[in-house]
């Protein structure tokens, strides 16, 4: 059974820091008994739209903020007004008319208010003090309400509530899983979140006028090699013949022990996305974050309601090894995750993604990036070929890093042939041109697959390298996710946006973090490069420090 949907109105002073709004939506949930893990949105007045703590707050939970006028919120009746908020933003309490109001958006029935406003120290009426005692307490920064969607809208109640029969988590964390948007939204509704989804490390150094050393796109340097230009250049001979998929579909099959009706070629592992949104149906989705974002983007534009699991900063982005399902509803019928993961660099072991695995689940591993691990290492594609996962299985590979071939766009996915079916069904015909099918065969020669563990052993050395040049400047406040397994760092610091900025005028563009869900501006994501390049970066780290 789904948990129920739970809103919180949040109303809040100029410039409330975001750690503020979520200490206390934490400790009220925590004090009313309820989990974080039904809570679908934040919403407020719309004067607060631009709030960047109200924003940032949203944007760590994974939920989005919703606003309302306040005309609208005047006109609802809230338990514990206040003349003194009315006469300050036009209505008589913002959190509890926000969370009701936001409850009840799609005309449902039975909406509850479920928690009355708290808030943060102080008194509601800062106005009034009572003397000494009032003169004690800290100013109120924000106050919440939590309601309850009705009976017409979103999942029914759970233990989560009184009568629910269960008990509440009292292990999780405001960072844990939460619902983008209730299954009863429309597709054709605008969407109201803080994450840029289709913003990608390319979009850092497009349009500008200076030269910059690329930090911010994970494709390996000096690629793709002369010997694989010169056999994509062969190819150009037969661009007048429609493309056969065939023999490039036998390589890769052979270079992973797989059937050949268990491999699809795609047009980069983006359009293998698509094409899982539209063929596997699923009542549930989840994508497990912070991740790559086009999964969650193409899952959306097929008409899915997302359900994030937002991995924690503090368990190093990691699922629980000894219980990886403790964040993942057991209903969830289809789920996402990366390994190694973009943008945290985190190898999930393959036991972990093994336990996932479960008959009436699709789940969807995408290893862009496992050649970039030596040895492929926890990689679950042995498991898959041994046909020995339940459920519906699919793993997600892409040449495109590796082997600089981001421009010509090759992927594809390994799964069973039934599934391979239903994918290849959402191709038109001849997907992949003549060029990439050559490239995909090239890169399962011995040659290349001997290339590409070399490459993947010198990005650890340069990875061990760019990793201790860090940890220099651990002192003023920036610190990495170790330990890390993919091609790239991701990088935290409390002023990681300005950061971002002054080493672009220095010539360094690197990758914001903030369009990843579970993530926000605090975050960056570096490529691994050369000594040299290192060097470069962190002598311009030292000046903007």
């Amino acid at each position: 059974m789904r948990p129920p949907s739970l809103v919180a109105g949040v109303g809040a002073v100029r410039g409330v820091p975001a750690d503020a709004v979520l200490e206390l939506l934490e400790q009220t949930l925590d004090d009313a008994g309820l989990s974080v893990r039904s809570l679908t949105a934040l919403a407020t007045v719309d004067a607060k739209a631009n709030e960047p703590g109200l924003i940032s707050a949203a944007g760590r939970l994974g939920v989005p903020l919703r606003t309302y006028p306040a005309e609208t919120l005047c006109a609802v009746d809230v338990p514990h007004p206040s003349d003194r908020v009315r006469a300050l933003v036009g209505t008589p309490s913002v959190a509890e008319a926000a969370a009701l109001s936001e409850a009840a958006r799609s005309g449902s029935e039975g909406v509850e208010l479920v928690v009355p406003k708290a808030k943060s120290g102080g008194s509601a009426d800062t106005g009034s003090t009572g003397g000494a005692a009032g003169a004690a307490r800290s100013p109120v920064l924000a106050t919440v309400a939590v309601a309850r969607r009705g009976t017409g809208s979103g999942p029914p109640p759970s233990a989560d509530f009184p009568g629910g029969g269960g008990t509440r988590d009292a292990g999780t964390r405001m960072s844990a899983e939460t619902t983008m948007d209730e299954p009863t939204r429309s597709v054709d509704e605008p969407r109201q979140d803080t994450h840029d989804l289709r913003h990608h490390g390319d979009a850092e150094v497009r349009g500008v006028g200076a030269e910059l050393t690329d930090l911010a796109v994970n494709v390996r340097t000096g690629t793709p090699p002369a010997w694989l230009r010169s056999r994509i250049a062969e190819s150009l001979d037969t661009l007048a013949a429609y493309p056969d998929g065939g023999p490039a579909r036998r390589a890769v099959a052979e270079r992973h022990g797989m059937p050949e009706e268990g491999v699809l070629l795609t047009a980069g592992a983006a359009e293998a996305f698509v094409l899982l949104a539209r063929a596997l149906g699923a009542a549930e989705p989840v994508v497990v974050h912070p991740q790559f974002t086009e999964p969650e983007a193409a899952l959306r534009d097929a008409g899915h309601a997302v359900r994030r699991v937002l991995l924690r900063a503090e368990d190093g982005f990691r699922l629980d090894p000894g219980n990886p399902d403790r964040d993942i509803p057991e209903s969830a019928d289809l789920v996402v995750i990366g390994n190694p993961t973009n943008p945290t660099s985190v190898l999930h072991p393959e036991e972990t993604l093994r336990a996932l695995a479960r008959p009436g689940r699709s789940l969807i591993v995408d290893e862009a990036f496992i050649d970039a691990v030596p040895g492929e290492r926890a990689s679950l594609v042995p498991a898959l070929a041994s046909g020995t996962l339940p459920g519906r299985v699919l793993v997600l590979r892409s040449l495109t890093k590796t082997w600089g071939l981001a421009g010509l766009r090759i992927g594809y996915v390994l799964s069973d042939p039934d599934t391979v079916r239903l994918l290849a069904a959402q191709q038109p015909l001849w997907p992949v041109s003549a060029p990439a099918l050559v490239a995909a065969r090239a890169c399962c020669e011995q040659r290349a697959l001997a290339e590409a563990e070399a490459a993947a052993r010198q990005i650890a050395e340069d990875r061990a390298h760019l990793l201790g040049g860090l940890a220099e400047f651990g002192g003023s406040g920036l610190s990495c996710v170790t330990p890390p397994e993919g091609p790239f760092l991701l990088v935290h610091h409390p002023e990681a946006a300005r950061i971002r900025e002054e080493l672009r005028t220095l010539g360094y563009a690197l990758r914001r973090g903030d369009t990843f869900p579970g993530l926000d501006p605090e975050w960056l994501r570096v490529a691994v490069r050369g000594p040299e390049i290192t060097e470069g970066l962190l002598a311009a780290l030292g000046k903007v420090l």
